[in-house]
């Protein structure tokens, strides 16, 4: 199987590239580190297959809530909250992080969200 991280961010905040290239390692590491302690080997077989990962966009904090309770039950996902010691307010939610899960299961929830 292939496997692949998704990381959502969402288009609302209009966060300046280094912004949201933080929140989406954030979400990136998260997610890496909830997915390894319930999948080690999904995990070691992603890391082999050279550790694939999409960012794409979600319009709202609502849309993004959303497919994270879609989610949540099913893949290991990491919801990141902002501290708010720059562009964002604390607590702002920015970000979700999934997997490593497979490509083919993660792709009937987020294939249609376009890339960053």
């Amino acid at each position: 199987a292939n496997y692949k991280q998704v990381i959502v961010v969402r288009a609302d905040l209009k966060m300046g590239k280094g912004k949201l290239a933080a929140q989406a390692c954030h979400a990136s590491v998260e997610a890496y580190i909830k997915a390894e302690r319930k999948h080690a080997t999904i995990v070691n077989e992603w890391l082999e297959q050279g550790a694939e990962k999409v960012v794409v966009q979600i319009e709202t904090q609502q849309q993004l809530l959303e497919l994270f309770e879609q989610l949540k039950g099913r893949f290991p996902c990491s919801l990141i909250k902002d501290a708010g010691r720059t562009q964002l307010q604390p607590g702002t939610i920015t970000a979700l992080g999934i997997g490593p899960v497979e490509e083919i299961e993660i792709d009937k929830f987020t294939g249609k969200l376009k890339l960053v």
